[in-house]
C-alpha cells in the first residue's frame, strides 16, 4: 500500500516551514506554532483537513493583520515546491477574501509553487464578474502554473473543491478561458482544459458538442484536448460524438463466445473474455468498452464504464480477455450482491451478462 498523502506532513516540513518564516518575522514562535499543529486531534485529520488545520495554526502565529501576514508568507512561500504546501493558498480562502487586491496577488504568487485552484472559488463566487475577468488575465501569463490556474480554478466539478453552481447551469464566462488556452504550449494547461470541457459536458452536453465541432482538425494538440473533453460523452455513447470521432454503428459486428465467472468474492478478480466477428474484410474502427453495473447500497444498480482498446482493427476477428479487480480501493465501496456486465463496441451495447459479487 502506499504511504497516505496526508503523511506528508511530517514535523521535518513543520520545522522547515518554521525556520523559513522565522527569517521574515522574527516574533514566530516555532515551537507553539508546532505544538498547535500536532495536537491532540491531528492523527484523525485527513489531507485537506490537515491543510486547513496548518493554515488556521499560521494565523494564530502570524500578525493579525491580513496584509503584513500575507507578505511573510509570500516571502517564505518561495521556497516551498509542492502540492502539499497548498496551505499557503489555503491561508488566503480562509482570511483573505474581504482583501481582493491583496488576495489576487497572493493566489498569482502561491499557484507558481502549487496551486491556488481551491483557493481561487470562494473569490469566483463573491466576485465573478470581476474574477473571470482576472482569469482571462492569468490566461495570458508567461508562466504556465498560472495559465493552468485560469482553467483549473473555475472548472465546474473540481473534485474536492467548493462547487461553482452557477457555472453548472450557465458556463458561458468559462469559455474564453478554454479558447485562449486549448493551444496552450503547456501539456499541463492543456489537460486542464480537456478536464473543464469534461466538466460542463456532465451539465451541458450541447455546449461541448459545439465546441468538439468548432474546434476538432486545429491542431494534433487541440484534438487532443477535444477528445479527452469528451471521454463521458464517449462513455455514454451520445450518438453526435461518437460519429464525430469516426466511429460507425457496428451493425457488422458479432460477439462470440462470451465467458465470464458466475461469482467474485470480495477482494479477488471477475475474468471475462469474449471474440468480435464481422464477416466484412475487416473489423474497422472499434473503441471496445466494458460497463459494470455496481450493486449500490439501496440495492440498486449504478453503471461505471471502462475503456478497453480503441484501434483500426483490420483483422476479421479480435479477442478481448479482461480481468477487473474487486480489491478494496478509496474511491469506491463495494456491496454484496447480483451485478452486471455489458460489452459495449462504439456505443452500442452488443452483450450481456451477469455475476453475484459475495
Amino acid at each position: 500500500m502506499p504511504e497516505p498523502l496526508k503523511n506528508l506532513y511530517t514535523r521535518e516540513l513543520i520545522d522547515s516551514l518554521s525556520q523559513e518564516i522565522s527569517a521574515f518575522y522574527r516574533e514566530f514562535d516555532a515551537d507553539g506554532f508546532t505544538e498547535q499543529v500536532f495536537g491532540d486531534l491531528w492523527h484523525e485529520k485527513e489531507l485537506k483537513e490537515r491543510m486547513r488545520h496548518i493554515s488556521e495554526s499560521l494565523h494564530c502565529f502570524l500578525p493579525q493583520k491580513y496584509a503584513a501576514a500575507i507578505e511573510i508568507l509570500i516571502n517564505a512561500g518561495s521556497q516551498f515546491k509542492g502540492f502539499e504546501y497548498m496551505f499557503f493558498p489555503g491561508f488566503v480562502e480562509l482570511y483573505g477574501l474581504e482583501q481582493y487586491q491583496e488576495s489576487i496577488a497572493a493566489l498569482e504568487h502561491f499557484t507558481k509553487y502549487s496551486s491556488s485552484e481551491f483557493a481561487v472559488r470562494p473569490f469566483i463566487k463573491k466576485y465573478q464578474r470581476k474574477m473571470m475577468g482576472q482569469m482571462e488575465i492569468w490566461a495570458e501569463s508567461d508562466n504556465y502554473q498560472v495559465r493552468r490556474l485560469a482553467s483549473e480554478g473555475c472548472r465546474p466539478r473540481l473534485p474536492w473543491a467548493m462547487a461553482l453552481p452557477d457555472f453548472k447551469q450557465d458556463p458561458s464566462p468559462i469559455l474564453p478561458i478554454l479558447s485562449k488556452l486549448k493551444n496552450d504550449q503547456s501539456e499541463y494547461v492543456r489537460r486542464s482544459v480537456a478536464n473543464n470541457l469534461n466538466d460542463i459536458s456532465k451539465d451541458n452536453p450541447q455546449v461541448v458538442i459545439k465546441i468538439a465541432h468548432n474546434w476538432l482538425g486545429d491542431t494534433p494538440q487541440v484534438d487532443w484536448v477535444v477528445k479527452h473533453g469528451c471521454r463521458t460523452l464517449l462513455k455514454q455513447g451520445e450518438p453526435e460524438i461518437i460519429a464525430l470521432f469516426g466511429f460507425s454503428q457496428p451493425e457488422h459486428l458479432k460477439i462470440y463466445d462470451f465467458q465470464m465467472q458466475k461469482s467474485v468474492a470480495m477482494g479477488d478478480e471477475l475474468s471475462f473474455s469474449f471474440s468480435l466477428k464481422t464477416q466484412r474484410s475487416q473489423l474497422g474502427k472499434l473503441r471496445i468498452e466494458y460497463g459494470i453495473d455496481f450493486v449500490k447500497k439501496n440495492g440498486r444498480r449504478s453503471r461505471k464504464v471502462f475503456k478497453l482498446s480503441e484501434a483500426e482493427v483490420t483483422g476479421q476477428e479480435k479477442l478481448v480477455q479482461k480481468s477487473h479487480s474487486f480489491r478494496k480501493i478509496s474511491t469506491r465501496k463495494y456491496y454484496a450482491g447480483r451485478h452486471g456486465v455489458a460489452i459495449i463496441v462504439n456505443g452500442y451495447e452488443l452483450a450481456s451478462k451477469e455475476f453475484m459479487l459475495s
